[in-house]
């Protein structure tokens, strides 16, 4: 007998991925869909699915994440992005930790596997790319980061097998698009640190995350999709901090 669980998700317009991420947590005894306004088809698949869905105007990514974990039934919570999915191993290994007596850890990560270009990345940036997702909420919470938020754990975390599967199926220039918003929140949160400072990283960090990701971890041994994604994730590097040297951004702040 395992400790029940809630899988949570936020949701904007994700009726193209959604389906397919809620039919992936099938064994969880919760399903929750924290919506923000979707005017596509993503409230009816959530229901259709069985999900609980509830709607919050948007808060910044981790704000958003953890009013989600806050509304779920249950406290040991899986968060997931609507276009992820929980591979057959990885629900073996959640449901493993969660039936151990007491459980090794209250807070979990998992090896993220990005989909990129049609190809499925083993390594660079792409794999395992660990993430914490399965959390006791009494005992962990999410950043308040507008963008790449992240769970904050009371205890050490441990890892899970098996693999969180992460199908966005992006076009590059979609993908390219959310890059250029990513980059104008980060560059929000640089433009404390000084002029020196963030000229200094524009020109070091790129050379630096296309080194380490590229070389270091194997990311040449992905072909093409790997060189292109670790490639707009060192233009991405620089460019934050390029921007963090211009004009306010007044659109930074939406999703």
């Amino acid at each position: 007998m395992r400790a029940p669980l809630s899988a949570v998700v936020i949701t904007l317009n994700a009726a193209r991925t959604l389906d397919a991420c809620l039919a992936s947590v099938g064994f969880a005894d919760e399903r929750l869909v924290v919506d923000c306004g979707s005017t596509d088809a993503t409230r009816e698949i959530a229901l259709a699915r069985g999900a609980r869905v509830l709607h919050q105007d948007w808060l910044g990514y981790g704000r958003q994440k953890q009013f989600a974990a806050e509304q779920a039934r249950h406290d040991w919570v899986l968060s997931l992005d609507a276009d992820e999915q929980v591979s057959p191993a990885l629900r073996r290994s959640i449901e493993t930790a969660l039936a151990a007596e007491p459980p090794a850890t209250t807070a979990w990560t998992v090896a993220r596997c990005n989909r990129f270009m049609g190809r499925w990345l083993r390594h660079g940036e792409g794999y395992p790319d660990w993430t914490l997702r399965l959390y006791r909420r009494d005992r962990a919470r999410w950043s308040a980061d507008p963008v790449h938020e992240r769970v904050l754990a009371d205890d050490p975390p441990a890892r899970l097998s098996g693999d969180l599967l992460h199908d966005s199926a992006e076009s590059l220039s979609s993908y390219f698009a959310k890059q250029a918003r990513y980059t104008s929140i980060q560059a929000e949160a640089l433009r404390g640190r000084g002029p020196l400072r963030n000229a200094v990283s524009m020109v070091l960090s790129p050379v630096a995350r296309f080194l380490r990701f590229y070389l270091l971890r194997a990311g040449f041994l992905d072909g093409i999709p790997g060189l292109v994604h670790i490639a707009i994730g060192s233009l991405a590097s620089g460019m934050k901090y390029r921007k963090a040297l211009g004009p306010r951004d007044p659109g930074a702040a939406g999703r």
